[in-house]
């Protein structure tokens, strides 16, 4: 077989990079969000507020996005392979030290630091993806890595709840951080070196011309907060979710609990739904249509009855991922230049949407109530689909 050839669809290469691609992307999702079902019990054990042991999840996601600038500029300056090995294995080693920490201020900047090295898969995923798989594949290829994403987001959160149930939180986390540590020796072992992509010297002034760009166009802006706004109302409802169903009048146990978070099923389908209707309708009005969906759903949220608001989280987890799509389908679309760094600035404030607000309607839920919250998590909602509704397409 030549080697200069890409994979191609049925060959042994091919199958090796989708099955560690997908590997990855569920070791990265379930690390950077097992804390988020637990939080109760975390809050419980360091005796602090719910707005304080948010920041078990929000520092990973600062993390994260620290990481992806970084890598931004960076991450064309080293081994594809090397870079997400070492992302893989340092970040399942920080998860299985959360373990021993007795600190949560220690415990929150490791959470930093694991966040900003599990960010270099991310950064450099898609990349390798489109360099090194034929064109006719790469789709195919990318969906796995994204279902890697969406499972380990979910697979992560089920099992931390189900394990934190029956042996306490620091073993759920300790036996999270064993499976991503043997997830990253696979990849490690099984993941094919890069045959077109050569490590090169950044040019930092090219960089920072295109991000400059970016940054001052009402467009981009639009869409940037668009993500900031809408990751961050996703992230708070599933930061304190848990809260609201132990409480009255649900009274719900972690092992019921665990298995709401399959709702991120209902993901795919919006991601999938999106995907097909964007052939037909504009990216804009598909987006729009996602947004107000969303705000549909957390209205429900609002319910004292399980069944609607069980099918809210479901509207609304739908509609958080078909807008998702949507807004960094439109980001990379409208960069005729410079895509890279256009989607690295939607990716920042997507993490920093999910930081920010992800604590600090921690601290609004334990001031006021579990109906203020949701109003202040719909404003933002509304914020955004007036956003998207001043987006009208731009002919460049």
């Amino acid at each position: 077989m030549d080697i200069s050839e890409k994979a191609h669809q049925g060959s042994l290469r091919f199958r090796y990079i989708k099955l560690c691609i997908f590997f990855s992307g569920l070791s990265v999702f379930a690390q950077l969000y097992l804390f988020q079902p637990i939080l109760p019990m975390a809050a419980e054990h360091f005796n602090v507020s719910v707005g304080d042991t948010s920041l078990l999840v929000s520092s990973s996601t600062i993390g994260m996005a620290l990481g992806l600038l970084f890598f931004a500029f960076k991450a064309d300056s080293y081994s594809r392979k090397k870079l997400m090995v070492f992302s893989l294995i340092s970040s399942a080693l920080l998860t299985i030290m959360s373990t021993w920490i007795p600190s949560l201020g220690i415990l929150i900047a490791i959470g930093v630091f694991k966040g900003f090295v599990v960010s270099g898969v991310s950064a450099v995923a898609l990349a390798y993806l489109t360099e090194e798989v034929q064109t006719t594949a790469v789709a195919a290829a990318i969906s796995m890595y994204l279902s890697g994403n969406t499972i380990g987001g979910m697979s992560g959160r089920i099992l931390a709840t189900l394990l934190a149930g029956e042996f306490g939180w620091r073993n759920a986390v300790l036996i999270i951080g064993i499976e991503s540590l043997i997830l990253g020796i696979i990849f490690w072992k099984m993941f094919p070196e890069s045959r077109f992509f050569i490590p090169q010297k950044t040019d930092y002034h090219q960089k920072v011309k295109q991000m400059k760009f970016f940054l001052t166009n009402p467009y981009m802006l639009r869409l940037y907060f668009i993500a900031a706004l809408l990751m961050g109302v996703f992230v708070s409802v599933y930061n304190y979710l848990t809260f609201r169903l132990e409480d009255k009048p649900f009274s719900l146990s972690h092992f019921i609990i665990a298995f709401i978070f399959l709702m991120y099923i209902f993901g795919v389908f919006g991601t999938m739904i999106v995907g097909r209707l964007s052939k037909s309708y504009p990216a804009n009005n598909i987006l729009k249509v996602s947004v107000l969906f969303m705000l549909a759903g957390a209205l429900l949220l609002l319910s004292e009855n399980i069944f609607i608001l069980i099918s809210g989280l479901g509207l609304f987890t739908l509609s958080f991922f078909a807008a998702h799509t949507m807004a960094s389908q439109m980001t990379a679309l409208y960069a005729k230049r410079g895509k890279s760094s256009a989607t690295s600035i939607y990716w920042l404030f997507y993490y920093f949407g999910s930081s920010i607000l992800g604590s600090g309607t921690g601290y609004l839920l334990h001031a006021f109530s579990w109906n203020i919250f949701i109003a202040i998590l719909m404003i933002c909602i509304v914020l955004a689909l007036l956003l998207a509704t001043a987006n009208r397409p731009v002919k460049r």
